[in-house]
């Protein structure tokens, strides 16, 4: 299955899928403010995406009897936790715009990272894409507004963490998607545990649609996201990737009433430039194949 060829449209249009759920999973997070440690709604989003897994689990038991490369799987789960953990520490105190803009230099370095320890070649048209577009997110978020706080500290760590788990994913990608997605929640579930019981906050049952809304959106986009990696190549992917800007922004104007800068639409225009242009350019080649 791993042999199968890359397609890099239909890795787009996972990502999308991915991109739309886990933006609608961090609004939610975002709703429910800095009220809930980091650490209860990672074990919460966890514990919800296992019981929508489950029955999923039981069916597709006989893929778990091979696994040759466990100690990948466990580096994957622990550096998914340590990102959910900072990014949810982060989205509670930080604008939906600044949460994005920090989080962008994550594609350059997801890049990087998978051409150095992968060995997987980008392409000039790639790092010029990417490039362009991260200077449309510099443009239309202007984070040298940005103030000082431990949400930006957070959004450090997540941007490390991040990158090295797409890396894992790639590096991952012969595994089932049950499998991955069984050892993510597990993983989370069981990391996050011990933290979240030291710091619980009772939760209203106002607040408890919206946990269990977190959770499913999140397991959907987990799942949204593998089949991206499957399909797409890291150079591609990291370029759609900064079209979440336009999502996030529109979320927080609309939803939170978080209006962006003007230099927002010229930004803008860059990042779905960007996009359009790797995106176009791969249908140009599919065509003359």
């Amino acid at each position: 299955m791993s042999d199968e060829p890359r397609d890099n449209l239909k890795g787009g249009a996972w990502l999308l899928a991915d991109l739309s759920l886990n933006i609608w999973s961090l609004s939610l997070v975002k709703w429910l403010g800095a009220d809930y440690p980091a650490s209860q709604i990672v074990f919460f989003r966890a514990f919800v995406g296992l019981m929508v897994i489950s029955p999923l689990i039981w069916a597709r038991r006989g893929e778990f009897c091979h696994l040759p490369q466990l100690p990948l799987h466990l580096l994957r789960v622990f550096l998914a936790a340590i990102t959910l953990t900072a990014s949810f520490f982060a989205i509670a105190r930080l604008p939906l715009a600044v949460f994005t803009a920090v989080s962008f230099t994550r594609p350059i370095i997801t890049m990087i990272m998978v051409a150095v320890l992968l060995r997987e070649v980008i392409g000039m048209r790639g790092w010029i894409a990417a490039s362009v577009a991260l200077v449309g997110v510099v443009i239309a978020v202007n984070p040298g507004t940005m103030p000082w706080s431990w949400g930006v500290a957070a959004m450090v760590v997540v941007v490390i963490a991040a990158s090295a788990v797409v890396v894992t994913t790639r590096a991952l990608r012969a595994a089932p998607p049950i499998v991955m997605m069984t050892f993510y929640t597990i993983g989370l579930s069981v990391f996050s545990a011990p933290f979240a019981v030291m710091a619980w906050e009772p939760v209203p049952l106002g607040h408890l649609g919206a946990l269990i809304c977190v959770g499913c959106f999140a397991q959907a986009a987990q799942f949204c996201f593998l089949r991206a990696h499957f399909h797409g190549t890291a150079g591609y992917l990291s370029v759609l990737s900064y079209v979440s800007l336009i999502l996030s922004v529109g979320v927080g104007y609309f939803v939170f009433k978080e209006v962006p800068g003007p230099s927002f639409t010229p930004g803008a225009i860059l990042v779905i430039a960007a996009s359009l242009w790797v995106t176009l350019s791969v249908r140009s080649e599919i065509r003359r194949v």
